[in-house]
C-alpha cells in the first residue's frame, strides 16, 4: 500500500430543518472518542457550534479547542476541502460533511465514491429522523423517501416527544422505506459516538491512563446545563448491539465473502483483520463495510508473530448467536476438502482499492488459470467493482 496511514472515513449527516442534526453534530464533537474531527458544513452560523470554545477562525475555517476543525464551504469546493483536511499534517481522524444546502444527499454519496483522493473512504449516510414531526415532514419534502432508501443509518431522533406505540408505528414506516437499514432511537442526538466514530488509536486517548481533560469536564458541564442526564452515556449502548468476534484459524476467503454478500437487516458496520493464512501469508487484511459499502486493505502482519482473525460488528437487532456462527462457519476446517483453491481469493481483491493485480507481496497461488483469464483481478475482463448499491437518482 502507498499510504502511509489508513484512509480518513468520510460520514455524511442528513436530515431535514428541526430533525435535530446540528445537535447531533455537537454531541459528536463533545464525545469524539479521542478524535479529531473535520466538520464540513455550509457556514458557521446555520450550524450553530457549540461543542468547544473556538480557538480561531482563518478564511472558512475555524479550529475549536479540541482540535477539531470545522470548514464552511460550497459545494464547489468540497474536493478541494477534503483534500486539505485530509493532509496527513492536519491530523484528521475522521470528517463529517453536514448535507443541508451543500447537496442532495445522494450526490454527495455520490461525490465521495468518485472522488480520485486516495485519502478518503466512505463512512455512512446517517439520515436524521424528527419522530415527533416525521408524517408533516414527510407532507412537505417527499424526496425523505428516497434519502431513507439510501441511508446506512437511520437516527430516529427525539423519541421523548412521542410514546412508545407511535415509536413503533414509525419504525415500521420507516423500515418500509428503508429495507433493512439499522435505527437507532435517539433524545437530544445523543446516539452513542462508537456508532459512528472508532476510538482513537493513540495513547493519550486511552481512558485507561489519559487523566480527566477538560473536554470531559465541558461535556458534563453542557449535559448539565441543557437538562440531559450525564449518566445516559452509560446505557446509550443499548441502542445497538455490538458483536466481537475471534479465531485464530485463517477463514475461507470464498465463505466469507458469501456472508459479506448476504448481510442480515441490521448490521451497520463491520471492521477488524481478517487472516486468509496460506492464500496471503505475508498479509492480514483490514476490513471497512458500513451500509452497502465494503473495502479491503491488506497490510503486513505486525512482527510480533501474532496471526487472528478479529472482527468487531455493529448493528441494531442483530441475532448475535446466529452472526457469531456464521462467522465461525468461515473458518478453515482443516481437512484435505477445504483447501482454498487459486481463485478463492479473487472476490477478496474485487475490493481492493488500487492495484487491480492485487496488493503488494501478493502472489497468484498456483493454478491452470492463466493470469489474464476471465474474471481474474488482474485481467481486461474484470469488472470494476461498484462501490456501493446503485443510488438512486
Amino acid at each position: 500500500m502507498s499510504e502511509s496511514r489508513s484512509p480518513v472515513p468520510v460520514v455524511l449527516l442528513a436530515g431535514f430543518l428541526g430533525s435535530g442534526k446540528t445537535t447531533l453534530l455537537n454531541h459528536l464533537l463533545r464525545r469524539n472518542q479521542g478524535n479529531r474531527i473535520g466538520v464540513v458544513v455550509n457556514d458557521f452560523g446555520a450550524i450553530e457550534i457549540d461543542a468547544m470554545t473556538v480557538a480561531g477562525q482563518v478564511g472558512s475555517t475555524v479550529s475549536l479547542g479540541n482540535g477539531c476543525l470545522c470548514c464552511a464551504v460550497d459545494v464547489g469546493e468540497l474536493d478541494d476541502y477534503l483534500d486539505r483536511l485530509t493532509r496527513p499534517e492536519a491530523r484528521i481522524d475522521v470528517i463529517v460533511v453536514e448535507a443541508s444546502g451543500l447537496a442532495e444527499p445522494q450526490e454527495l454519496v455520490r461525490m465521495i465514491l468518485a472522488s480520485d483522493n486516495p485519502r478518503i473512504e466512505y463512512g455512512g449516510l446517517a439520515e436524521v429522523v424528527d419522530a415527533a414531526e416525521f408524517g408533516a415532514t414527510r407532507a412537505r419534502h417527499p424526496e425523505i423517501d428516497r434519502h431513507l432508501a439510501i441511508a446506512d443509518l437511520v437516527v430516529l431522533n427525539k423519541t421523548d416527544r412521542v410514546d412508545d406505540a407511535a415509536v413503533a408505528r414509525l419504525r415500521t414506516e420507516i423500515g418500509e422505506l428503508c429495507g433493512g437499514t439499522p435505527v437507532v432511537e435517539t433524545r437530544y442526538g445523543r446516539i452513542d459516538p462508537a456508532l459512528l466514530l472508532d476510538a482513537a488509536l493513540r495513547p493519550e486517548a486511552e481512558d485507561a491512563v489519559r487523566q480527566l481533560s477538560f473536554e470531559d469536564l465541558y461535556a458534563d458541564a453542557y449535559d448539565a446545563e441543557h437538562g440531559h442526564d450525564p449518566g445516559h452515556d452509560a446505557h446509550l449502548h443499548t441502542a445497538y448491539e455490538s458483536v466481537s468476534f475471534e479465531t485464530a484459524t485463517p477463514l475461507h476467503p470464498r465463505r466469507l465473502m458469501d456472508f459479506l454478500d448476504t448481510r442480515p437487516p441490521g448490521l451497520y458496520r463491520i471492521k477488524g483483520h481478517v487472516d486468509f493464512g496460506a492464500c496471503d501469508p505475508r498479509n492480514r487484511y483490514t476490513v471497512h463495510a458500513v451500509g452497502r459499502f465494503l473495502r479491503f486493505h491488506p497490510e503486513p502482519w505486525p512482527e510480533d508473530g501474532s496471526r487472528a482473525t478479529r472482527l468487531v460488528l455493529i448493528g441494531s437487532g442483530l441475532d448475535t448467536g446466529g452472526l457469531r456462527a456464521r462467522l465461525g462457519a468461515c473458518a478453515l476446517r482443516g481437512d484435505a476438502q477445504d483447501v482454498p483453491d487459486e481463485r478463492s481469493m479473487w472476490g477478496v481483491l474485487r475490493w481492493v482499492p488500487g492495484d487491480a493485480d492485487g496488493p503488494e507481496g501478493w502472489e497468484e497461488p498456483p493454478g491452470p488459470g492463466p493470469s489474464g483469464a476471465e474474471g481474474h483481478p488482474g485481467g481486461a475482463d474484470r469488472p470494476d467493482p461498484p462501490h456501493t448499491a446503485p443510488v438512486p437518482g
